[in-house]
């Protein structure tokens, strides 16, 4: 498996959004598409590729001179439990800290505190809704600095 930077606008991000969309909005009755992704420009898109074939996503956007929020984590349903999502945050991470950010938060379904929690990240508010789903903000601090 390879993790990497996808390139906004390229062929690599028409299929992120494909998986974003099957993964994330399709079981909500809901389309990616309907959403303006315009913002997306300035964001990091990290990739999971098996054999070429993307299997996982997960975008990092600038939200402080430290600071980064991760989300859209997505992984394909028949890639799941082969540690796509750990290696997808692992590599932000290393990214985060190569580009002197700090911090990364992110809010997490509450199907997904459990893996965030292994990952090191900690709950820092009360469970709140986003599209309809419980959700807790966590966070993660990369550099022992803060």
């Amino acid at each position: 498996m390879e993790v990497k930077i996808i390139s906004y606008n390229s062929e690599d991000y028409r299929l992120e959004l494909e998986l974003r969309d099957r993964v994330l909005r399709k079981p909500l009755g809901m389309n990616l598409y309907d959403e303006n992704l315009d913002k997306e420009v300035s964001d990091v898109h990290i990739g999971a590729f098996q054999d070429e074939i993307l299997i996982g996503v997960l975008i990092l956007s600038f939200i402080g001179d430290e600071t980064l929020k991760m989300r859209q984590v997505a992984v394909d349903q028949n890639s799941r439990s082969k540690k796509v999502g750990s290696k997808m945050v692992n590599f932000s991470e290393n990214w985060a800290l190569s580009n002197n950010f700090k911090i990364i938060e992110l809010h997490a379904r509450s199907t997904a505190v459990e893996f965030y929690q292994k990952l090191g990240y900690k709950i820092i508010s009360e469970q709140f809704f986003e599209i309809n789903i419980a959700h807790f903000k966590m966070r993660k601090v990369l550099a022992s600095s803060i």
